[in-house]
């Protein structure tokens, strides 16, 4: 297939710059009856013998401002953190920085430009401190480039899921963002299970593919950890007629991944899988999802996961219904599993 069969037009002023006044009163579109639901109607949609399986990565304050000596100004994405003095990161100037510049940040941190890897660069932060406790003194949260606005103290807890424990990602899990802690007791209390896998997202996540045949395309790398305890999950999960359902894009990642033998098992370490129509699906059953860009990966994992047509008749549709896109955006819920 080619990139331009994953286009639709998109009204800008449907582009969410701001999340909901709560995470819950977002809106849901159930996409096997094109019903509209609000999020919080999700529970409606389960059943005691489901399970959820949630992305608990945190999203990191990855975004670092400064300038070069001669005053240029820079903006730098922490991509990786490599050791408590190294990163790999995207740096935007005016010019690609060299080797063994010096860049200047807030509180007269200095970092230097070790060597190019790939698309991102290497950097040392020449520091007493650990890159960790640098970015959580000035470093903002890295809100997505359609975000047309500044970072605000709201978005330190709003572009985070209420569950988020493993810091690493620098982009949110976001079909996450719309659960609150009631709402996840009161899916406790039904008897629907929870387990938790921990995909860091990358900023790779935003970069447009630059290849028409999608077959050509270089997937971007994440760092993945699944535990035996969640494979097992899985397994009794459908032995019992459950569905695994999977809370979010990132969450079917790395299922697929673990799932690459034909049966899912215990993975730790980086994921580069490309989910496209006629993947057959292994360990996943259903789908909890914010709505996606035109032409992206992410939109064609949903593609692969619905259907192509069935996918872009169901955007089609929550245009014309005026939800919200992207990441504080509303969700979406497909249901596969046969029962």
């Amino acid at each position: 297939m080619q990139r331009t069969d994953f286009s639709f037009d998109l009204p800008e002023h449907l582009i969410a710059q701001n999340p909901t006044e709560s995470r819950t009163s977002s809106k849901l579109l159930y996409v096997n009856q094109l019903r509209n639901l609000k999020f919080i109607e999700f529970t409606s949609l389960l059943s005691p013998k489901d399970l959820l399986i949630f992305n608990d990565t945190r999203v990191i304050p990855a975004r670092l401002f400064g300038h070069k000596a001669s005053g240029g100004k820079v903006e730098i994405l922490i991509e990786r953190i490599l050791s408590d003095t190294k990163a790999l990161a995207q740096i935007r100037s005016s010019k690609a920085p060299k080797s063994n510049t010096k860049l200047h940040l807030a509180n007269d941190i200095e970092v230097t430009v070790l060597q190019r890897v790939n698309n991102f660069f290497e950097l040392q932060f020449n520091e007493s401190k650990s890159i960790c406790d640098i970015l959580e003194a000035v470093g903002h949260i890295p809100l997505p480039p359609y975000i047309k606005r500044v970072d605000t103290k709201s978005d330190s807890n709003r572009y985070q899921t209420v569950y988020a424990q493993q810091s690493g990602a620098v982009a949110a899990p976001t079909a996450g963002l719309h659960f609150d802690k009631p709402m996840l007791e009161y899916i406790k209390t039904m008897g629907v299970k929870a387990a938790f896998i921990t995909l860091h997202v990358g900023a790779g996540t935003f970069v447009p593919m630059r290849v028409n045949d999608i077959s050509k395309h270089t997937m971007h790398s994440e760092y993945l950890e699944l535990s035996a305890e969640v494979c097992e999950l899985v397994k009794a999960t459908r032995a019992n007629g459950g569905r695994v359902i999977a809370v979010g894009t990132t969450s079917v990642r790395a299922l697929e991944t673990a799932s690459a033998s034909g049966v899912i098992e215990p993975y730790t370490g980086e994921t580069r899988l490309f989910i496209t129509p006629g993947y057959k699906f292994i360990s996943v059953d259903a789908l909890l999802t914010n709505f996606h860009l035109p032409e992206s990966t992410l939109l064609m994992l949903v593609c692969a996961f619905a259907g192509h047509g069935t996918t872009l008749k169901a955007y089609q549709y929550a245009i014309e219904q005026q939800y919200r896109f992207f990441s504080y955006g509303d969700a979406m819920f497909i249901n596969n599993a046969k029962i």
